[in-house]
């Protein structure tokens, strides 16, 4: 494919400027769900008069709906819009850098969509999607799915949707609450999962972190145990990635942890582990949920994050080597590779 089109650019690169220009209007409008032909304009770049003669050909093509409200993709254009996004990512190098990523972490499947997350919330839906699709094809009846929180795994959620109800499905929290917006605790998101995809959901209420005391006395609790019990039994993870030194104070962490951790060279956090430059968990959280022998034993660990400023926490957590899928963006993915070529 990459040959081919190689041989395009030479011979008619009007052709691929003119395909990258319609592939974007109609993912900007997928994003968006229903957005206007100003607002279009402004997110891509493009006078509205150059946009209204792309739009209207879509429309006539049976890509592009347009309402009074906005421009809606169609179902014909979102079944274009996946098949050509493998020729798209050819044609811009990122299909060699997912492969190039795939290989150093020893990943079965990398992901990366356009763009940078920390700035665009449009990269940060897509990362959604992406993360959806995956997790809809590896889903398999009578699953466990445990959820991590944040605000990219909830864009999963939020997105997440099937042709036919999961009714013997199960999503759960990997872990206890954090205390942070109740929208983005795994509790919620897991619930969300269930509702939207018609499975089921168990929900831990038990704060994140835990003294010894209160741990030892929370496991005592049967139902506890067996919620726990359930959690631990998930075939699935799906998990965000953040960055060791904010994860620690929003956590509300004592400043003398947060200065061990910082000592320690943690640059990650994940599922409540702490990981250094090369993957080593150097703390780890007395937490209720998911524990390091479960990450290590479960089939699938889906990691989804990206931004730029992250993709050195990315590559510390796949250097961890328990991951199998890595959902990420452009911005993180060019950060990742750039420390690869320094190592």
């Amino acid at each position: 494919m990459r040959q081919l089109i190689e041989l395009q650019q030479q011979l008619v690169p009007d052709l691929l400027e003119v395909m990258r220009k319609r592939y974007m209007i109609l993912h900007q409008v997928m994003l968006s769900d229903t957005i206007g032909r100003r607002t279009l304009a402004n997110a891509l770049d493009m006078t509205e008069r150059v946009l209204r003669a792309e739009t209207d050909f879509l429309k006539e093509q049976g890509l592009l709906e347009i309402h009074t409200a906005g421009m809606r993709i169609s179902e014909q254009g979102r079944s274009a819009l996946e098949q050509l996004e493998p020729l798209y990512k050819s044609m811009f190098g990122l299909s060699e850098l997912e492969e190039k990523l795939r290989k150093a972490f020893g990943l079965s499947r990398v992901i990366i969509v356009q763009g940078d997350s920390e700035t665009s919330i449009q990269t940060k839906r897509e990362l959604g999607r992406a993360a959806c699709q995956v997790l809809r094809g590896a889903l398999k009846p009578k699953d466990v799915v445990a959820v991590t929180g944040g605000t990219t795994i909830a864009q999963v959620a939020n997105q997440l949707t099937t042709t036919t109800a999961m009714k013997d499905i199960w999503f759960v929290p990997a872990r206890g609450g954090l205390g942070e917006s109740l929208d983005y605790q795994a509790n919620t998101l897991a619930s969300t999962m269930a509702k939207r995809t018609g499975g089921h959901y168990r929900l831990l209420h038990v704060p994140d972190h835990l003294g010894e005391e209160a741990f030892a006395s929370l496991m005592q609790e049967p139902n506890i145990r067996e919620i726990v019990d359930v959690i631990r039994s998930a075939r699935v993870v799906v998990h965000g990635i953040g960055d060791a030194m904010i994860m620690a104070r929003r956590r509300k962490l004592d400043s003398e942890v947060v200065a061990e951790i910082e000592a320690e060279g943690a640059l990650a956090e994940a599922f409540g582990f702490y990981f250094d430059r090369s993957g080593a968990v150097v703390h780890q959280m007395q937490t209720v949920g998911l524990r390091l022998e479960d990450i290590v034993n479960t089939e699938l660990v889906i990691g989804v994050a990206g931004g730029k400023n992250k993709g050195e926490a990315i590559a510390a957590v796949m250097r961890f080597g328990h991951n199998d899928v890595l959902v990420t963006d452009e911005a993180a993915a060019l950060e990742m590779a750039g420390l690869l070529e320094e190592n």
